[in-house]
């Protein structure tokens, strides 16, 4: 395995300068993660409900709460607030349907003596949460935090309580304890141990534990730093970069630094604009060779499926992909959440352009097989109010990740 070189910061504490020379780091390690698609049918055909689902909880689960908590903790509001608050205000408090999203997990441990989590790492939040000694029969099937079982837990005295939209939460007690990441140890990290988690997080639907978030501190819902960050801050990873491989098989989660086994020349970065979630812009979406959407605001996102964009832009693109057909919105929720059937054998080239273009594959593009078995969901979906498009994993897919903390900016490489 290879580090690529990396920007050494000159001090440690989080959100420090990073010094202007590069030098070669080789201590990054790597943790295998697993993908669990939850809006395939069994039989492979896509559930479009819940493919739709799961942009809603992207809407709402991610973004809203996330936008609260940056003007909680910073006081001011996020750039892109404003619309999504225009847009939930008119919604009714709708039936929230289970999560379907892609979920890239693996395993921590947390606690002395360690005991074994597995944790979805999602880059489009920041806390982590595990479900927690008593929690109610919600959390049957997962492995329970007991503070009483570690040395090193202690009770901070505060709750928390993450609200969705149909009015159920995940709710609990806060601790500090020692949570360890690839063989690096983040000491005192703030951690979530539910007592109830709402029916999108049961066993059967929602195969890791808990979430560890990997963005900002300052849309954290605890206050308080991620684990990523508190492992730089310690001292604990000398680079603070972390990056993301996604496949089929292989995937991984590389921490301090990149492996250089899985791409191949030089990164594009996209500087971060607003740290809260790691935001910034792309400077274009091509079919075809021609740019049918112009610059926008972009959040790079792990925890999601699909590109996600407004309807007109997204409709601009699918009008460029001979044989696309428009399916409809959820008829449950309030504002439209927009699915498109494309042909399967779909070889349309598109791509998205960070400085530098990046063509995302047909096989990743095309979601698979839709209800009527004739034609396929396409990787772009729609929901207005956002304020900024999600990059997920059918662009991430297509490249190597890098979060670069130290320098504020996600780069892009070329797979190996």
């Amino acid at each position: 395995m290879y580090c690529s070189p990396a920007l050494v910061i000159a001090a440690l504490p989080f959100l420090v300068s990073a010094s202007p020379f590069e030098e070669l780091s080789c201590d990054g390690v790597s943790i295998p993660i697993a993908k669990r698609s939850g809006f395939r049918n069994p039989d492979g055909v896509v559930d479009v409900t819940k493919l739709q689902a799961g942009l809603r909880q992207t809407l709402f689960r991610k973004l809203l709460r996330g936008f609260e908590a940056f003007e909680r903790n910073t006081g001011a509001a996020h750039p892109s607030a404003s619309q999504l608050k225009r847009s939930t205000k008119r919604g009714k408090g709708d039936r929230l349907i289970d999560d379907g999203d892609e979920l890239w997990y693996g395993s921590i441990t947390v606690g002395t003596p360690p005991v074994t989590y597995t944790v979805d790492f999602d880059t489009g939040s920041s806390d982590l949460f595990l479900p927690g000694f008593d929690c109610d029969s919600t959390c049957s099937g997962h492995t329970l935090y007991h503070p009483s079982k570690s040395s090193t837990s202690s009770d901070v005295g505060k709750t928390f309580k993450l609200r969705y939209t149909d009015g159920s939460a995940v709710s609990g007690e806060q601790y500090t304890d020692t949570v360890t990441v690839a063989g690096y140890k983040a000491s005192q990290q703030r951690l979530g141990a539910a007592t109830t988690y709402f029916s999108g997080f049961q066993s059967d639907r929602f195969p890791a534990d808990g979430i560890l978030g990997m963005a900002y501190e300052s849309i954290s819902n605890y206050k308080a730093s991620p684990v990523f960050q508190s492992l730089v801050s310690q001292g604990q990873v000398s680079v603070p970069v972390f990056s993301f491989y996604l496949s089929e098989s292989g995937s991984e989660l590389f921490i301090g630094g990149t492996n250089k086994d899985h791409y191949t020349g030089a990164f594009t970065y996209m500087p971060v604009t607003t740290h809260g979630y790691w935001q910034g812009s792309f400077d274009g979406i091509s079919v075809n060779g021609k740019t049918v959407v112009g610059g926008q605001s972009a959040i790079i996102d792990t925890g999601t499926t699909q590109v996600i964009g407004d309807t007109q832009s997204v409709q601009a693109i699918y009008d460029a992909i001979p044989g696309s057909n428009y399916i409809g919105s959820g008829t449950w929720t309030s504002r439209p959440i927009d699915v498109w059937k494309v042909p399967c054998d779909i070889n349309t080239p598109v791509s998205i352009t960070f400085s530098e273009e990046f063509q995302i594959s047909a096989s990743t593009f095309n979601l698979g097989v839709s209800f009527d078995l004739g034609t396929c969901v396409g990787g772009f979906g729609a929901v207005d109010g956002l304020g900024t498009w999600i990059i997920g994993d059918v662009f991430l897919r297509n490249v190597y990740t890098t979060f670069d903390l130290g320098n504020n900016r996600v780069g892009f490489a070329s797979l190996a």
